[in-house]
Parts: structure tokens; C-alpha cells; sequence
């Protein structure tokens, strides 16, 4: 009963959440749905949040936000559940775990480090912070650690990262640029005499040049890639509206027209921008 009236208590904050997910868990009383999942199972839904959670703050809705930060806390907890019927860890040791990361990599805000330095200092502290960490856990090579399942633009990056902190760079934009028209001409080559595998190989070598033009650049290449789809979808949109003003769709249209149109889009929305300087 006592178990009940914290699940019903709407003011039980997360003591509550943690006692529905260990009643949803449960072999006797639980959801059949909930007892089934495991890590695996479970770990789309959590990129999956995630994802969500970028898409709220991109679109700057505030209130969606909300709900979606409580969606992917609630995978934490799903996790942390798990872990602890198996016995390898609970909440309590995980919110431990990151809290003692967090005091051990700012000892410049709660240790005796002095706070004068730079942004670019405190990131150079950082990594040799995690350096330290990872040769504990007999990481050794310079790109160990670098999760696997990470999005693979997003590991290309950190990978990226971490051959160019030991020296292994192009010290200048301009090779980079050289580098992605020879990935360009060797695709363009496989397309013309080589088999799908090696096609897709020169992809993404291509792929991968252009994540690391976007580090020497210092722009982040997912968030500019999700601008330039939220762009697209804008300019697609107005496309089907003018459009739908003549009483067609886009599958009763030519490319010409359609091409036409964007190209009207894309001059109104440099318009808007000019007029609002």
C-alpha cells in the first residue's frame, strides 16, 4: 500500500519514477511488455529520445521539451533498473559515478585549480583529464574509446579529434579542400567502372573528408546538416503550396517548373533576410 501511494503521489519526483519502473519490472505483477526488454532491446529507444530531445530545442518548443527531457530521463531509469536486477549496478551507483566525474574533471570549480583560463584551456584540461581515465581503463590507442555506436557522422568527428590531438592532421584548410575534390574524382571513377561495395567505400571516404572540412572550419557538421534538411523541407513546402495555388501536385509537375519555383523560394527567403537587416 505504502508503494502505491508514492506511485499515486504526484508530488513523489523521482522516487516515484523509480518505483513505477521497478513495479513495470516486476516478474509477477509487471507489464508483460516491460519484463521482456533488455539492454539491447531497449537501446534504439534511447537514441531515439535522444534525437527527440534535439529536435524540441531546435525547434525551440519549450514545452515539448519538458516532456521529452522526462521521456529520456525515463530511459535512464529503464537502464538502471535493468542493471540492477542483474546486479551490475542501480541509480544510486550511477548518479554516484557521474557525479564523482564531474568534481574530478572541474577542479577548477571544486577543487584548488584557479578558474583563470581560457575556454580553450579548460577543454586542453578536459581531455587530458579523460586521457588519464582511459589509460586506467588500459585504453592505450589514441582513438580507444571512441564508442562504436555512436551516429557515424558524429564518430567520424570524434575520431577525428582524437588523431589530430597526437599530430595527425592536416595543418591546413586548403589540404582538406584538395583531399575532398581527389575523394570526389575517385568516386566519380568508381561509379563509372567499379562494383556497389566499392561505390559505397568511395562514399564514405568522401563523407568522412567533408566531417573533418567541417572541424577545420569549426562548424558542427550534424547541426549544419540538420539546417540544411530543415531548409530543404521549407523550400520543398512552398514548392507543393504554389503548387497546390495552380491545383497540382508535385507528381503532375515537371522538374523545370519545380526547379523554377525553388529557385523562387530561395530568392523570397534571401529577400526576408536582406529586408530584416
Amino acid at each position: 500500500m505504502a508503494d502505491d501511494a508514492l506511485i499515486h503521489d504526484p508530488d513523489g519526483g523521482l522516487p516515484r519514477l523509480l518505483e513505477i519502473m521497478r513495479r513495470l519490472r516486476d516478474p509477477q505483477s509487471g507489464c508483460p511488455w516491460d519484463i521482456e526488454q533488455d539492454f539491447r532491446s531497449i537501446a534504439p529507444y534511447t537514441i531515439e529520445e535522444a534525437y527527440e530531445v534535439a529536435d524540441a530545442i531546435e525547434r525551440e518548443d519549450w514545452a515539448e521539451l519538458e516532456g521529452e527531457l522526462g521521456d529520456l530521463l525515463l530511459q535512464t531509469v529503464y537502464h538502471t533498473q535493468m542493471g540492477a536486477e542483474a546486479g551490475h549496478f542501480d541509480f544510486a551507483s550511477v548518479t554516484k559515478a557521474i557525479a564523482d566525474k564531474m568534481v574530478d574533471r572541474h577542479p577548477h570549480v571544486f577543487g584548488n585549480e584557479s578558474r583563470d583560463k581560457s575556454a580553450e584551456q579548460q577543454v586542453d584540461d578536459w581531455e587530458s583529464i579523460k586521457a588519464a581515465e582511459r589509460a586506467s581503463k588500459a585504453q592505450q590507442g589514441a582513438l580507444d574509446g571512441v564508442a562504436v555506436g555512436l551516429p557515424a557522422l558524429l564518430r567520424a568527428c570524434k575520431l577525428q579529434k582524437r588523431a589530430a590531438r597526437v599530430g595527425f592532421d592536416w595543418p591546413e584548410t586548403a589540404q582538406v579542400l584538395d583531399k575532398i575534390a581527389e575523394e570526389a574524382r575517385e568516386l566519380v571513377e568508381a561509379r563509372e567502372s567499379l562494383p556497389q561495395d566499392k561505390i559505397e567505400e568511395e562514399m564514405g571516404d568522401l563523407l568522412f573528408v567533408m566531417a573533418n572540412l567541417a572541424r577545420h572550419l569549426e562548424v558542427e557538421p550534424e547541426q549544419a546538416l540538420r539546417r540544411a534538411n530543415a531548409k530543404f523541407v521549407r523550400r520543398f513546402k512552398s514548392i507543393e503550396a504554389d503548387l497546390a495555388a495552380k491545383g497540382k501536385q508535385p507528381c503532375e509537375s515537371t522538374l523545370e517548373e519545380m526547379d523554377a519555383l525553388w529557385d523562387a523560394a530561395k530568392a523570397a527567403e534571401r529577400k526576408g533576410l536582406n529586408a530584416g537587416k
